[in-house]
Formats: structure tokens, sequence, C-alpha cells
């Protein structure tokens, strides 16, 4: 092949190359700007190529202007090189002021452009086996050291990048200084006729290698598809060489073995036996691409009975807490490391988390999954969380829809049971309430003290009678702005204090959504409650607060410094007829729950929040 035919398919490939990577690069990019400056840069050096391939077919004019925009090629590989490097911990508000007058870099390099092509920066010579070459004259100096120094302070800027980042954007910017290099010394031969040497530029043969060097060096920590296709591409090269190989190895041996009919084989001869060496080399190539696939992937491996068994265990939960807890313990034996899964049922609120974290969430009709933390590790172990992930949220799904299942079927149960117990509950207060008056004016003319403890017993049976039916009872409620602090104020009387501090923390603003009569019914209740707990000990406070900013009309937690809730007690805090108060009913709690169930809110005991006991009931904006 001539030399000058050689360079031309060069130009060529490597402007075509370019192409391919830079418009996959924009496809690939959306809205990252740095990775639009990548395909920018390769997108100007096949340009620069095809300057060099209109010159060979005598369009000096459109060769020598495609050629002179060298300064386009180092500046949109600096605005790549800002938007890469200000991120994170290299976050600088000078290197975001640059990228926003970016416009500026563009204007400078077109500028240097208009100058060389006015001042006639390049001419076209003949040398060697090229009739048509471009080299660099006058202005066309200044070209050149303009697209220098700007490549320079690229660079330099990623070596900043480099000392300040750390983990896959570290090993990314050096991928980036090794394909710089390389590029730096194929393209060093292109200046050599302008130097008045006229040595054929060997090196930019192997020109097409740098443009997709770069890029994968960027990208290849960042989408899994750059490594698959370096996967594919890096078996084949081998593959390939292993051919050649071999036969070169057959024919430079057959003459010095005596085996000169070997080596005065047709040409259509060794293309059969070439044929029977890559058959050799297909039946080799399971060993092979199990060796790249460790070197582009290395790390864990996954299979179709790696899939059957988390599938398997993850079936085995029944509860929110047991699926992350299974789901961990699976992901960190196929990690080698801890990792941590967080499902999110209810809300989406992106956590902080430190180190491997998948976060299940549902969002309206679907669940989706999240990867945090994963920047620093393999793509094989990034590749095995996404499939992993996939999996952990078809299995949410499933399990919600377990749960709600579940859930109905104890509703149904439950209001079935409340059916009863209300009818049975309106019979036995029908029959109780008779004799229990009976009693009152039977004790009428009793002395004061005996008359007083008959009373005081006929009103924990009455209270508990009323507590009886409200419970069973069907709960209906009628929401309007309620002001807090003013209903609160109203309460206070009804209670017997014994020294306790009443604290309400409520600003006079604080407006619940909610029943007036039902919320009234709840903070009895509460207030109630913590009194019986704190009235006999010293400095003895309730408390009362909202939540803060936004949640404030919707939050409203009741504190005391009582004895805390004994543990066993957690889990049957608001069952009916359970209690430690003495002379409670056991359902003062049970009411409060379902009270705010029909708000559609919820009722939950916390001690995280200074206080032994904190009861936090939550009221929504809207009605369910």
């Amino acid at each position: 092949m001539a030399l000058d035919l050689a360079f031309e398919l060069m130009m060529l490939l490597t402007a075509g190359s370019a192409l391919l990577v830079s418009a996959w690069l924009f496809w690939r990019a959306q809205s990252q700007h740095s990775m639009k400056a990548l395909a920018g840069f390769g997108i100007m050096m096949a340009l620069w190529c095809c300057g060099h391939v209109a010159i060979f077919y005598g369009k000096t004019g459109l060769g020598n202007a495609l050629i002179l925009a060298n300064p386009l090629m180092p500046t949109f590989f600096l605005d790549f090189a800002i938007g890469f490097v200000n991120q994170g911990p290299a976050q600088r508000p000078w290197l975001s002021r640059l990228a926003r007058h970016r416009a500026l870099l563009y204007i400078a390099a077109l500028l240097v452009l208009g100058g060389s092509l006015l001042g006639e920066g390049g001419n076209v010579i003949a040398f060697g086996p090229f009739s048509h070459y471009f080299v660099f004259s006058g202005i066309g100096w200044f070209n050149i050291a303009y697209t220098i120094g700007v490549g320079i302070v690229a660079h330099a800027l990623l070596l900043w990048g480099w000392k300040m980042h750390s983990g896959n954007r570290r090993r990314s910017i050096a991928a980036m200084f090794i394909a710089g290099a390389w590029g730096l010394l194929l393209a060093s031969s292109f200046i050599f006729p302008s130097l008045g040497l006229h040595w054929y530029p060997w090196p930019m043969l192997l020109l097409p290698s740098y443009v997709v060097l770069l890029v994968y060096g960027v990208v290849r920590y960042q989408m899994l598809e750059v490594n698959a296709w370096a996967n594919r591409a890096l078996l084949w090269i081998l593959m390939t060489l292993l051919v050649l190989g071999i036969i070169a190895l057959f024919s430079s041996l057959a003459g010095p073995f005596g085996m000169q009919a070997l080596a005065n084989v047709p040409n259509w001869q060794l293309w059969l036996y070439s044929m029977l060496l890559l058959t050799l080399a297909l039946a080799l190539y399971q060993p092979v691409s199990k060796l790249v696939a460790r070197l582009i992937y290395p790390g864990s491996q996954l299979n179709e009975q790696q899939l059957d068994s988390w599938q398997h265990h993850l079936a085995q939960a029944h509860d929110w807490p047991e699926l992350s807890r299974i789901a961990e313990q699976l992901l960190g034996q196929q990690m080698g490391q801890s990792a941590c899964v967080l499902l999110q049922p209810h809300t989406f609120v992106m956590p902080p988390v430190i180190g491997p974290c998948i976060i299940c969430y549902y969002q309206p009709l679907k669940w989706q999954s999240s990867l945090q933390g994963f920047d620093d590790v393999t793509p094989s172990v990034r590749l095995t969380a996404e499939v992993f992930a996939s999996l952990l949220t078809t299995r949410c799904s499933l399990l919600e829809r377990s749960l709600q299942l579940a859930e109905a079927e104890r509703t149904r149960l439950s209001d079935q049971h409340l059916v009863e117990l209300g009818g049975l509950s309106a019979a036995m207060a029908h029959e109780l309430r008779n004799p229990l008056n009976i009693i009152s004016m039977a004790s009428a003319g009793l002395e004061a003290e005996r008359k007083a403890m008959i009373q005081a017993q006929l009103k924990r049976a009455d209270r508990l009678i009323s507590d009886m039916l409200t419970y069973s009872g069907n709960i209906s409620v009628h929401r309007t702005p309620v002001p807090l602090a003013s209903l609160l104020s109203s309460l206070r009387p009804q209670f017997d204090w014994h020294k306790t501090k009443f604290d309400c923390q409520i600003a006079d603003n604080v407006l619940i959504l909610a029943d007036t009569y039902r919320l009234q019914q709840v903070l009895v209740n509460l207030i109630d409650n913590a009194l019986s707990f704190v009235r006999n000990q010293e400095n003895g406070v309730i408390c009362i607060t909202a939540g803060e900013g936004p949640q404030a009309n919707r939050i409203i937690r009741v504190h005391n410094n009582g004895p805390a809730i004994a543990p066993d007690m957690l889990a049957h805090l608001f069952r009916p007829f359970v209690s430690k108060r003495s002379g409670g009913s056991g359902l003062g709690l049970s009411i409060v729950r379902r009270i705010m169930d029909a708000h559609g809110g919820h009722i939950t005991h916390r001690c995280d929040l200074g206080w032994p006991v904190t009861f936090e009931l939550y009221f929504p904006e809207d009605h369910p």
C-alpha cells in the first residue's frame, strides 16, 4: 500500500471514529455539559483530520481552514476539564465563574483562527510520498503555540483536579493523562515538516486509537456499556492477534526448517490455513473470554443460579425490616463488603449514607431504586448492585401487595369485631347504668366520707362504660382549622394538676386541621394518662409542643417526665385493655389511635426527643 494512501486512510478512520464517539456522547450526555464539550472535542478532531484529506485532493482553502481551527480542539477540552473537575471536593467559585464565562474561551479561539486565515498561517508543500502536505508559516506559529498553551492549561487543571479528587474520578483523570501523552506522541510528528524535517509521520497512522482511548478513560467508570464495548473489542483484538501470530510463526519457520513447500504455499492456501487457525482460535474463545472479563470486570460474577438464590431468600421476608436485613446480608456476601439497604414504602426522602447503599422507594404507580455510594467500586460490583436492586424492587412490590391484603383482612375482622363489641357494649351500658343510678341515689343519705368513696367508684364505672362505647362505636370526623393554643387553654381547668407543671409551647397561630370534639378527646386522654404517672412525683412536667417549620400545623407532641415505658409494653401499647395505670380502663390510648386513624393520621410513641415519654400525633393536610 502506498504510504500517502495509508496516511489518508488513517485520517479518514480517525475522523470516522471521532464522529461516532461524539454522536454517542451527545446521545448519552443528556444534561451533562462536560460530556457534550468532550463530544465537541471529538468533532473538531474529525474536522482537523478531514482538513488533511481535503489538502490531499487539492482543496487547499478548505483544508487550511480546518487545520488552522486547531485552537478550538483544546478549547473544547478545557471546557470539558472545567466541568469534569469542578465537582465535589474540587468545586471552587473561580472554576464556577470560569464555567459561566466559557463563551470567552471560544471567542478567543475563533479570533486566533480568523487571524491565522487572514494572515495565511499555512502553506502546502510536497515531500516524500506526499504531493500535498500542510506546514505552518508566519502567524500559523502563533496558532500552534496558542493551541499548545490552551492544552497545557487544560492538563494543568486536570492535574490539580487529580490532587483534589479521589476514587473513580481520580482514576479517570489519570487515564486521561495517559491518553493525552499517547496523543501528544502521535501528533508530534505532524509538525516535523514545518520544522524542515521531511520525515514521514509514522506515529500519526495510530491516531485513530487516541480519541477512543481518551473517551474510554473518561467514561469507563460512569457508563457500564462502555466497559461492555471494551470487553468485546479487547476480545476480538486478542483473537485477531492470536491468528496473525500463528500464521506469522508458521511462515517464518517453514523455510529454515526445510519446509520449503510450506513457504511457497499460494496465497489462497494461506487463506485456507487462516480459516483453520481461526477455527482453533474459536475453540479458545471461552478461556480467553473469561480472562478478558476478569481484566475489564474484575470481581464477582453473576449467573442464573445466583439470581434464583437471591429470589428465594428475599421471598422469605414477611415485613420491611426483615426484607431489609435479608437484602443487606445477600448484597454484603456477594460484594465481599458491608452494604446497606434502605426501604421507603411511604415517603421518599434521600437520606445521607456512608458507603455503598441501595435505596428502594415507592413513587406513584411503581417502585424504584437508587444506588448511593457506588462511585468508587469496580464496574462489575456496580453491575451486581444494579441487578440486585432490580430484583429487590420487584420483591418490594410483591411484599407491599401482600401486606395490603393482610391489612385489608385485619381491617375486615376488626370492623366485624367492633360491630359485635358495639352491640354488646350498648346493651351492657343500658343494663349497668340503671343499677349504678340506684346505688348513687341510695348513697345520698350516707355520711360525707362514705358517700365520697361510693361516688368516686361510680364515676370510675361510668367512665369505663363511656370508654367502651367510644371505642366500639363508629368514629366520624368533621375537619376544620382548630386553634390549638386556645383549645389547650380551655382544657387546662378540667384537670387536677396537683403541683404538676403544665408547659404549653404552642404559638397562637398554630391551626390543626381536625375535628374539634375528637381532638379534645385525644388531648384529654393523653394529658390524663400522663398526669396519672407524674402527679405524685417531684418536679413533674407535662409539655405540649408542635412540629418545626412547615410541620407546625400537622404535628402535636405531648411530653412528660414520668417513668419510661417498659420495652415489653411497647408492642401492646395501643391495644385495648392493656394498661399499667392505676384505675385505668386500658382503652385510652386505643381510643386515641382510632380517632387518629379516622383523621387519616397516626400516633407514635417516641423516647428520642429528650423526654422519657413522648406521644406524637400526626395530622395529614388533606382528608384521606
